[in-house]
C-alpha cells in the first residue's frame, strides 16, 4: 500500500514539532491501531457526530479528514455524500492501513499539511485536533488548505470538562470561545454548538462542534 506526504511540508518560519514527541505520538497511535474496541474502524451513522458532518458537507467536493485514524468518518461520508472525494490524513501508517478503498491516504501531521493552499472544498477534524500539540498552528493549516467559500468542521472536547476522561500527556482540550477566536483569524463565518452522541440525549457540554466558512 502506498502512502504519500510523510510528515508533510514545512511552514516557513514556524517551529517544528519536537521529534521525540512526534515519535511518541506516532508510536502511541500505531499501537492503538490494533485496539478495535477503543479505536474502531467503523461508526454508527446515526451518531450525531456523523450526522453533523453529513449535513455540513452535503454539497460534496474534495474533503479532507484531518487525523482520520482508521477512516471511520471518511467511510460514512464516502457512502453518504454522492460525488465526495475523500482524503484521510493521519500520523500513523498503521491506522491508515484500515482506511477504506477509494479514500486517499496521506501520512503526515496536522501542523504540517502536505497540500497546496486552497486545495479542499471541505476540511474536518473529529476528536483529533486535541492531539495536535500546537492547536493554533493546526487550525491555521486546516484553514490554509481550505478554498475560499469552503467549509470546515471541528468536533472535539470542551476544556471546561477537563479531567473527565483519561488523556495522554500531550493532549489538550480547548474552550468554546478560544477555538472560535482562532478560527475567526482565517474564516469570515464562525459558530459553534454543543453536541451529544445520540439524537434523543441532550448535550452534556463535553463535546462541541465548531463550524467555519472561509
Amino acid at each position: 500500500m502506498k502512502f504519500t506526504g510523510l510528515f508533510g511540508r514545512r511552514t516557513a518560519g514556524a517551529p517544528q514539532l519536537d521529534e521525540r514527541l512526534r515519535r511518541e505520538i506516532r508510536a502511541s497511535f500505531d499501537e492503538a491501531a490494533t485496539d478495535e474496541e477503543h479505536f474502531p474502524s467503523t461508526i454508527d451513522p446515526r451518531i450525531q457526530h456523523v450526522q453533523v458532518l453529513l449535513r455540513w458537507f452535503a454539497a460534496g467536493g474534495r474533503l479532507l479528514d484531518v487525523g482520520c485514524g482508521k477512516g471511520r468518518y471518511a467511510r460514512v461520508l464516502q457512502d453518504g455524500i454522492p460525488g465526495a472525494r475523500l482524503t484521510g490524513l493521519d500520523i500513523s501508517q498503521q491506522m491508515l492501513r484500515c482506511v477504506p478503498e477509494g479514500v486517499d491516504r496521506v501520512s503526515a501531521i496536522m501542523t504540517e499539511l502536505p497540500f497546496e493552499t486552497a486545495s479542499f472544498d471541505g476540511v474536518y477534524a473529529t476528536e483529533s485536533l486535541e492531539h495536535a500539540v500546537d492547536i493554533e498552528r493546526a487550525v491555521g493549516e486546516m484553514c490554509r488548505v481550505l478554498r475560499p467559500g469552503g467549509r470546515l468542521a471541528i468536533i472535539d472536547k470542551n476544556a471546561e470538562h477537563w479531567g473527565k476522561l483519561k488523556t495522554p500527556a500531550w493532549e489538550r482540550w480547548f474552550k468554546r470561545r478560544e477555538l472560535e477566536t482562532l478560527l475567526s483569524r482565517h474564516c469570515g463565518s464562525v459558530s459553534s454548538e454543543p453536541i451529544s452522541y445520540w439524537e434523543d440525549i441532550a448535550p452534556d457540554g463535553l463535546f462541541f462542534v465548531w463550524y467555519a466558512r472561509k
